[in-house]
């Protein structure tokens, strides 16, 4: 039968069979498979089979082709991510609405990307992360740690408490996959090297002094040439972009601060009572328990735990004898590697912090005492309390002002947050008018503009009241705004009253600035004719410092200009150290436009190489250690890009 059927399934026949049995399958097969990128995933990376590098990438053998993807969720979680630490690093300066760019969003995006190119690459090359590798990574965070070791309870609240929560399988199974993706460019990054005839060469460029002797040619004359109407008009028509009025806003806005409301009243002694039975935690010092245990790990099936329980029970029973050595039966029976070799000490222990049966047994107990078994999670504990301490709370005539303080400060800001409250829902009622909301409340409009971005003053000059007044919301609707905080009990609401946007200015307008553009070009060019005349005369074997004193030109020498000097600008120190060493008994002219917009000439006459022997050692082999970081950062990125270029990556940017 089995031959038959193989004599069957072979030949053409069996080609064209196959072909109709995969049309129906094309119906309901995963889309992911076929190579889209899949409704829940913005990118899909295929790679070919380990064992076929060379497939076609063309259907049905892309069916072949391993594949990982970016999922909608794991986007959004890196993008916020990247928004966070944006706005750490920028502080006010924050414009959320800029951050949301297609710009930013890819780049996110190929880093996920580049992640997946990895983990595949890895995986072609049969890269595998054992279990204890995993545990020892873990083990060394040091969030997980307390007093210097892994603390297992710890672990699971950092992880409760993690955005987004994890379980430790899925923080074990992130850990497993990183590690596994950064194998390779890690080790590339740390085969980079660079070698000695790299770094001294470097060493010698980077402590090379030149001799060098600079002319500064005055400022041009002020060009008093007319300048005719044709020539504003060509000027203008060739430089548009140059006479622009810039986007304007004028803004209505009403300012509340909560300094400026009248003094609350003193609260009365009932109202602090009240507020100190309430919050009568908060001077309570949390009780804390020095704690020992011994941890017998039990199975999974119920002999195993029966086994385990009456170890620990024998164990128990041995520590409540007189004279017991609690530490000295932990380090010998206890199954907990974290405490065992500290005589199963657990250190001190607040509540919330252990789980619940361990933690109820322990703040049941009295100092000195020992109780177990009890049965948790991680198998059967035996429990020594040895000390206690906190718990201790403070009168409340020991807290009078500052609850008396706190009161006041409280209902401050309840009386700014019900101004500010009525303020708001009045002008919702009428969201394109503030003037009616202020006059109910008591407050005054006041007015600023019109201001650019670059000129705003006042409380425009706050970045987030100046993001808002050029906000396509408030522009548009003229509508008011959210209430923006400028400070604590500090907010103010805006209202566009007036918008221009950018646009050319007329020529009529523009008139002046055109001529004023025209002199200055002229002076410019008048200014670079003068210092291509001094070359001329320098490259016909004149030396700069007679020319110099012929042209009655400020002469500077500067012998030994270091290249780190930037002197006399970072312009001009770039054109000296560019320039070609000079040949024997010559020197290398050149030009360059100073800050102040004059122009200087130089000679460089000498080029010095810096002295390898005047470099401490320490410094030689740090330089040859950041070659060394640069080459393998490149190699590593040289990879990812081969990489890229080797698999199928295709991206759904309407899913970003």
């Amino acid at each position: 039968m089995l031959q038959k059927l193989r004599d069957k399934t072979s030949g053409w026949i069996a080609t064209v069979i196959l072909g109709l049995l995969m049309i129906p399958f094309l119906f309901v097969i995963d889309n992911s498979y076929l190579g889209g990128v899949g409704a829940n995933n913005v990118a899909k990376v295929q790679a070919p089979p380990k064992w076929w590098s060379s497939a076609p990438s063309w259907w049905p053998v892309s069916l072949l082709w391993q594949h990982h993807e970016v999922s909608t969720e794991e986007f959004r979680t890196r993008f916020e991510q990247a928004r966070m630490q944006a706005r750490q690093e920028q502080g006010d300066a924050f414009d959320p609405r800029e951050f949301e760019s297609v710009e930013n969003k890819l780049a996110v995006l190929d880093q996920l990307i580049d992640e997946q190119v990895l983990r595949l690459a890895s995986e072609d090359v049969g890269i595998v992360i054992s279990d204890a590798t995993v545990r020892d990574y873990i083990a060394n965070i040091p969030a997980f740690q307390r007093d210097g070791k892994f603390d297992v309870d710890q672990y699971r609240v950092v992880l409760a408490q993690s955005a987004p929560p994890r379980t430790p399988a899925q923080f074990e199974q992130l850990v497993r996959t990183s590690l596994q993706q950064s194998i390779i460019p890690t080790a590339l990054a740390e085969s980079g090297f660079a070698t000695k005839g790299e770094t001294e060469r470097l060493l010698k460029l980077l402590g090379e002094t030149r001799d060098v002797e600079i002319a500064l040619l005055p400022e041009p004359a002020e060009d008093t040439t007319p300048v005719t109407d044709e020539q504003v008009k060509q000027w203008y028509d060739a430089n548009t972009g140059d006479f622009r009025q810039p986007e304007t806003v004028s803004i209505e806005y009403v300012e509340l601060r909560g300094r400026d409301l009248p003094p609350v009243p003193a609260a009365d002694e009932a109202t602090l009572r009240r507020r100190y039975e309430d919050e009568k935690a908060r001077f309570v010092a949390p009780e804390q328990r020095l704690a020992s245990h011994i941890l017998i790990q039990a199975g999974a099936d119920e002999a195993a735990k029966k086994v385990a329980q009456a170890k620990a029970a024998k164990l128990a029973e041995q520590a409540r004898q007189p004279g017991a050595d609690f530490a000295a039966l932990a380090t010998a029976n206890s199954d907990d590697p974290g405490s065992k070799a500290e005589g199963g000490d657990l250190g001190w222990v607040e509540k919330g912090v252990m789980v619940k049966a361990f933690e109820d047994a322990l703040f049941a107990m009295q100092v000195g005492e020992v109780a177990g078994p009890v049965e948790t999670e991680f198998g059967y504990h035996v429990l020594k309390l040895r000390e206690v301490q906190g718990g201790q709370g403070k009168a409340f005539e020991d807290v009078r002002e500052q609850l008396a303080a706190e009161q006041r400060q409280a209902d401050q800001e309840r009386a700014f947050n019900e101004l500010s409250g009525r303020l708001v829902d009045l002008v919702y009622k009428n969201p394109t008018a503030l003037t009616p909301a202020a006059e109910e409340v008591g407050v005054q409009v006041q007015t600023l503009g019109p201001f650019t971005r670059d000129n705003a003053t006042g409380i425009a000059a706050n970045p987030a009241v100046l993001r808002a007044a050029f906000s396509d919301i408030l522009v548009q609707d003229g509508t008011v705004s959210d209430p923006i905080e400028l400070s604590p009990n500090h907010t103010v609401m805006i209202r566009v009253t007036e918008h221009s946007p950018e646009q050319a200015l007329p020529l009529e307008q523009a008139r002046d600035q055109v001529i004023a553009a025209i002199r200055k070009d002229r002076a410019e060019k008048q200014s670079l004719a003068a210092a291509d005349a001094l070359l001329k005369k320098l490259a016909e074997g004149q030396a700069l410092p007679a020319l110099a004193a012929s042209e009655n030109l400020q002469l500077m020498p500067m012998p030994g200009l270091p290249r780190m000097a930037q002197l006399p600008s970072p312009a001009a120190s770039r054109a000296i150290f560019a320039a070609a060493a000079p040949a024997e008994g010559k020197a290398t002219h050149g030009k360059v436009k100073l800050e102040d917009g004059r122009y200087a000439v130089f000679a460089v006459s000498k080029v010095t190489p810096g002295n390898l022997a005047e470099i401490p050692a320490e410094q030689q082999a740090m330089l040859k250690q950041q070659l060394s970081q640069i080459d393998g950062a490149a190699a590593a990125k040289a990879y990812v890009e081969a990489m890229r270029k080797r698999f199928r990556i295709k991206t759904d940017e309407s899913q970003l």
